[in-house]
């Protein structure tokens, strides 16, 4: 559904990745490096790019954010310029200035940013920021494309640029093992506390209302459990005035991975609303509920439907089936480790089975 002050004429007036003419999915020239420029430090870097830029055989790189871009330094002779997400005006004339040395240039999606702006979750500022950084810069960026990367082949469909590739998460073994609890974490254990969890960002409102009424039904089952939820200003009053209920404010990428790689949280609740954005999602949450060595409960969604011999559970969209799922795992704390190793030895899978970002070199 669309927001009442975002017109059906402008969406589709708004520009979509493309490859260049004559573009042929790889490298123009020899790459003699690569050129990371993105909004860092992110979670689409993070999930997405060290393990492929550091593996065997992968010329020498370095990363810069386009907040503080300095083109002091920079060899264009041979670069290949990956742009992850964000462009900004100088990057796009550096990018300009010496297309004819570059090695090529690509672009990294891990979302539908279009639908994500058309939906009524979205807050106007944010919409307006993605337009900004992800969307405009397209209309220079797509001139010098030579390669896209998009992260689902749901989101292949949306985006419409059939000779995109397919990039899967491919999280470094850094961003999700678990670290021994500690502080709060630890206490908690002690407390034989059960903790379930709901972290997600702004343009997830719908999900919040979804899970009040199962959070409520759950905590007044079991006396032993407290719900945590990240929760940006839409949806922070959906949780006012309950009992048990911690309303953490959203914090940057950084402070969030040192949080999560100490909190404790037992359960890890992951739904997603049916919807235009989320059909295009990728599995980057088994990541963050392997980081937090929780046992995850995932909606039966595309992005995690990983076929009928996974181990993990899928969920419809109905609040009985979630509230008798959340209660099982509060009363089973084996299943709840049997669980949480389960994600684990699947992420741990995602991190070895990874696509090369350049599979001719």
């Amino acid at each position: 559904m669309k927001k009442w002050w975002y017109p059906l004429a402008l969406e589709r007036l708004m520009p979509r990745p493309r490859l260049r003419d004559g573009a042929e999915g790889k490298p123009r020239r020899p790459v003699r490096s690569i050129l990371v420029f993105g909004r860092v430090p992110n979670p689409t870097f993070d999930y997405y790019l060290p393990v492929r830029l550091e593996a065997a055989g992968m010329p020498p790189h370095q990363v810069h954010d386009i907040r503080r871009f300095d083109p002091a330094g920079l060899d264009p002779d041979g670069a290949f310029v990956v742009v992850c997400r964000y462009a900004s005006k100088p990057l796009l004339a550096w990018i300009e200035a010496h297309a004819d040395r570059l090695a090529g240039v690509g672009l990294l999606l891990d979302d539908d940013i279009h639908a994500v702006i058309s939906s009524r979750d979205a807050d106007i500022a944010y919409s307006l920021f993605l337009w900004y950084r992800a969307l405009h810069p397209l209309r220079r960026l797509n001139r010098h494309l030579d390669i896209i990367w998009l992260s689902t082949p749901q989101l292949v469909q949306a985006i419409g640029e059939p000779k995109a590739h397919i990039l899967p998460p491919a999280p470094p073994a850094s961003l999700w093992e678990r670290r021994p609890k500690t502080g709060e974490g630890a206490k908690a254990v002690a407390e034989e506390k059960v903790v379930i969890a709901y972290h997600a960002t702004g343009v997830h409102v719908a999900e919040h209302h979804f899970l009040k009424p199962v959070i409520r039904k759950v905590l007044e089952a079991r006396p032993q459990t407290v719900f945590e939820v990240f929760a940006g200003k839409k949806a922070r009053q959906i949780w006012r005035g309950m009992d048990r209920v911690t309303v953490k404010a959203p914090v940057s990428w950084p402070q969030y991975l040192v949080y999560a790689g100490t909190a404790q949280v037992d359960i890890m609740l992951v739904p997603l609303a049916p919807s235009e954005a989320n059909d295009s999602r990728a599995g980057t949450k088994f990541i963050d509920v392997a980081r937090l060595g929780a046992a995850g409960l995932f909606s039966d969604a595309l992005a995690y439907d990983g076929g009928p011999q996974d181990a993990h559970p899928r969920l419809p969209y109905d609040e009985r089936v979630w509230i008798e799922e959340i209660l099982r795992l509060v009363d089973d704390p084996e299943m709840r480790a049997a669980r949480a190793a389960d994600i684990a030895a699947k992420v741990a899978q995602m991190s070895r089975s990874f696509a090369p970002l350049f599979p001719e070199l």
